[in-house]
Formats: C-alpha cells, structure tokens, sequence
C-alpha cells in the first residue's frame, strides 16, 4: 500500500471527531509504538482482532489511514505520524489533569503508588516502611512490586524506583545508589556439592536463574562463558523471593544483593571473581514536587537508600560478609525472621510429607 493514498473519504452526517474515542488513541500510540498489531494486543492483553477493529474504528471517525499494513507489521503513514503527535500530545495531558487533580493541599495524607523492583521492595524497603506508616497514619503507601518497567508518564504509578533511568527528559530522575550483586549458596549446598573457586568452575554447579524484563537477555550465558544453560540452571524464576527461598533451600548457587547477610539469611558468599553493579533510580513527574504527600515518600526513599548511612548502596564494592558489621542497625530491621525461608531447617517440610496423600 503506498503512503501517497492515506486519506479515507469522511463520513457524510455528523463531525468525525464525534465519533473518536480516547481509549481508541491510546491503543493506537500502543500500536505505533510496537510497530505490529500482535505486539500491541500482548501489550494491552487483548486478541490482534480488538486492536484491528479499534483501529479501523478510529480511521473512520478521523477520515484518515494511520497505518501501512505490511507483512512483517506496521507503519505509520504521513498522516498517521502527525496523529502520533496530536495524540501524544493529548496524553500528556490528560496524564497531567489527573495528576493535578491527585495532590492535595490537605497535607500528608491520600495514596502515594510506588512500583520498585521485589527484591528491593520486599527486603528493603518494607521492613523499614512499618516504621514511617506509623508516623505518616494517613498515608497509605501502595508498594508495586514488580520487575516490568513501569512507565510514570503513563501513570502506572506515581514514582518508581528501578535498575534503568527513563529516557524521557520530562520526569525527574535521582540516582538512590547502586546495587550490588554477589554469588551466594547455603551451607547445605556446600556440604553436599562443594563450592566453585572460579566463574569456569561455577558452570558445573547448579544455578537458580533470575529472568525479567528489567534483566539483559544471555547475561548468564556470558558471564559463565558458556553456549547454553542446559544442564547448569536447575530453577529459573521472575522472582526474587523466590530466588532467595531456593538458594536456602539448598538448589543451588544464586545472585543476591550484597546485603543478604545483613537480612539474617544464613548463606556462604562464593568468591568466584564475580560481582555486578546496577544503578537505582527514582524516577517521579516534575508536578509531584507541589505534592506534600509525594515529596515525604521521595525524601523518605533517598533516605533509605542513602549510600553514607547504607554502604551497601555505595559505588565502590564492598564483600557480603563485611557488610553485617557496617549495616548493624540495618540488620536489625532487615531481619527476615517470620518469612517462609528464613530458616530452612524448620519442620515445615516434614510436617508437609506427614500429611500428604
């Protein structure tokens, strides 16, 4: 189809732009993004036939043909490109009267949405957060684990903190600190299998495997300097948690932050020459900064992740096991006593085999 015959007759009765629907751009911006109408349906979790109908919808109502169908997907036609900047446009600021229409100048109270990465918001962030719910009682602070991006221009949530900085000039974003990541097994793993001394000798052993969107697709494979993880990954996992339960548990050599001491976890560093740094952004929308309530959760966060009180979050690497006499207050409250894992020796296996059929 050639971009040169863009144009669709309008309708006869009625204004066009009567007949558009907001929800209709937004999967179009979804769509013009992805570059495929298969793509966007995964995006949005609906079937290809809803996004080619919302589509066909919308260039009716505007009178214009937004995409050249190809083979392989989708482009956007002359026409359809200067749509993509009215709608984008309108989505800002939209995602601008309702943020505006969110802050209160009631003071500290209402609900602040943080998305964080699990391991940091569960291991990190939560234990401390008893401690300033009690003293914000008015606040609730809806803590987002997760490990997909989370796109604050968007308002999936009102700040997130994550491994990658956004791109968009227009949100605000603060490096917190860095994390750093470090091999770890338990001592029954040690007992049972030994523990490697090099990275070659590490692809002989058993690996749990942490996978997400948030994480650079072969990063095992290269540091292991292998072709394949056949053999060598006996747990693969979204989850942090879950990573930290099964290392415990004794399936395998697992990559946890360098504070995992400090969380009582009664693991065994693997000194393979191996260590790995991400960064750790907050990232908020400028007009938060006239929000009470959003700006005592970004000044709480930068305090928690303060790398002169928490060196842990430092730039220069610092070994697991001399973290435990330098975080002592934070091992205090970074306890992980009453978590499912927290001591694998506990009954809880047994009393399971007792009673299953």
């Amino acid at each position: 189809m050639q971009r040169g015959a863009a144009k669709m007759q309008h309708r006869e009765t009625g204004s066009p732009l009567g007949q558009l629907a907001w929800d209709d751009l937004k999967f179009f911006l979804i769509c013009a993004e992805s570059g495929s109408f298969r793509k966007a349906g995964k995006l949005l979790r609906v079937d290809s036939a809803t996004i080619v109908r919302r589509i066909t919808r919308l260039e009716a109502a505007i009178g214009l043909r937004l995409f050249n169908r190809l083979t392989d997907g989708v482009t956007l036609t002359d026409e359809g490109r200067s749509v993509s900047q009215h709608a984008r446009a309108m989505q800002r600021a939209a995602s601008s009267i309702e943020r505006h229409s969110k802050i209160s100048s009631a003071g500290v109270r209402g609900r602040v949405r943080v998305a964080i990465t699990e391991g940091l918001g569960v291991y990190w962030v939560l234990p401390r957060l008893l401690d300033f719910q009690k003293a914000n009682r008015k606040l609730t602070f809806d803590l987002q684990a997760t490990m997909e991006h989370t796109d604050i221009g968007r308002l999936e949530a009102d700040m997130s903190v994550q491994f990658v900085r956004p791109e968009r000039p227009d949100l605000i974003s603060v490096r917190l600190g860095y994390l750093h990541v470090y091999p770890f097994a338990s001592h029954g793993y040690r007992e049972l299998y030994g523990l490697p001394s090099s990275m070659e000798e590490a692809g002989r052993h058993r690996l749990i495997q942490q996978a997400g969107p948030l994480l650079q697709p072969g990063v095992y494979e290269k540091v292991l300097g292998v072709d394949s993880l056949e053999g060598i990954v006996g747990v693969a996992t979204n989850s942090s948690a879950a990573v930290l339960y099964a290392v415990e548990r004794d399936a395998g050599i697992g990559f946890l932050p360098t504070y995992a001491l400090t969380l009582g976890a009664k693991l065994i560093p693997v000194d393979v020459g191996f260590s790995h740094r991400l960064e750790i952004w907050l990232t908020y929308h400028p007009d938060l900064r006239n929000s009470s309530r959003h700006m005592v959760v970004v000044e709480w966060l930068r305090r928690i992740f303060d790398p002169v009180r928490f060196p842990c979050f430092g730039e220069k690497f610092i070994h697991p096991t001399e973290l435990p006499r330098l975080l002592s207050d934070a091992a205090a409250i970074n306890s992980i006593d009453g978590f499912a894992a927290a001591n694998p020796d506990s009954p809880v296996g047994a009393e399971l085999e007792e009673g299953a059929l």
